[in-house]
């Protein structure tokens, strides 16, 4: 297993798929300057559209969709692995998928993941969001090899789902993805722990690619992409929501090393849950 540079793309996208394509065409050169070969975009890197009629417009199926076009023409010349870490396409049955791609260096499309866990929340303020409404669910984790590693998949909310991880981390996955969009409020209160958490439990490193700042269709997203080591530390962050890339060296031997330290996988148990009724209170009314 070699040793190598990722890095993730911070970006601003607005409701227009062709200018979020140029957008991160222009994030993905600049990581690619810094010596990265494999790049990964945030969540909703197409678009982030909160209406529904205008979503209906600016989305459309994977053959058609600028950034997938886009994103396969650029990983070829480049020579790099691209992960789109998702944008919104419309499936043959007319439903949308919150959807990740994930392109070699010769532009093939290698694999794919549709987002698990719908972002459906009551947040404080009034913030509300039910991405069930728009989105149809995936129902199928994934794990695939870059460079000699093996890389999970996910997406934003799915990170608040530690099976999903486990999971991938048991399949043999030194390498944890959660490109994002999460809201600022969520952002400040979880990302940094949660992502970190992700890290140590599967003694893999993480990359998190996320939107940021101000975004057309009002929505606010938190940015701060992060890139942790498998012993939980931050190697990488953009410390703010502005677009911009940061780049930190993979060493898939070192989530060996962390897992030989802490061997949580291997020492992991099946157990059941007794859950009987709760004890009564001394002096409790009957």
């Amino acid at each position: 297993m070699g040793v190598f540079k990722a890095a993730a793309v911070q970006m601003r996208s607005g409701t227009s798929p062709e200018r979020n394509a140029a957008d991160m065409e222009r994030l993905v050169r600049e990581a690619a300057d810094r010596g990265a070969t494999y790049v990964q975009t945030p969540e909703m890197t197409g678009a982030l559209v909160r209406d529904k009629q205008a979503g209906a417009a600016a989305f459309t199926s994977e053959d058609k969709d600028i950034v997938v076009s886009t994103a396969g023409k650029l990983a070829k010349e480049l020579g790099i692995y691209l992960h789109v870490g998702s944008t919104a396409i419309r499936r043959a049955d007319g439903k949308l998928a919150n959807r990740a791609f994930l392109f070699a260096p010769d532009g093939a499309s290698i694999a794919g993941y549709d987002k698990i866990h719908m972002f459906d929340v009551d947040l404080d303020n009034g913030e509300s969001w039910r991405e069930s409404a728009s989105y149809e669910p995936g129902t199928e984790a994934v794990v695939t090899d870059i460079h000699g590693a093996r890389l999970g998949f996910a997406v934003c909310y799915d990170l608040r789902f530690p099976q999903l991880f486990r999971a991938e981390a048991v399949a043999g996955a030194e390498v944890l993805t959660v490109p994002a969009a999460f809201t600022r409020q969520t952002g400040e209160a979880h990302w940094h722990v949660l992502l970190r958490a992700r890290a140590i439990e599967n003694g893999a490193y993480v990359v998190a690619a996320a939107q940021g700042g101000l975004h057309e269709d009002g929505r606010e997203t938190y940015g701060h992409s992060l890139i942790v080591d498998p012993w939980g530390r931050i190697i990488a962050e953009a410390a703010h929501d502005e677009p911009g890339v940061i780049v930190a060296e993979i060493d898939p031997a070192q989530s060996a090393a962390a897992r030989r330290k802490i061997p949580n996988l291997k020492n992991a148990r099946d157990f059941t849950v007794s859950a009987g009724e709760a004890p009564r209170l001394r002096g409790a009314a009957s």
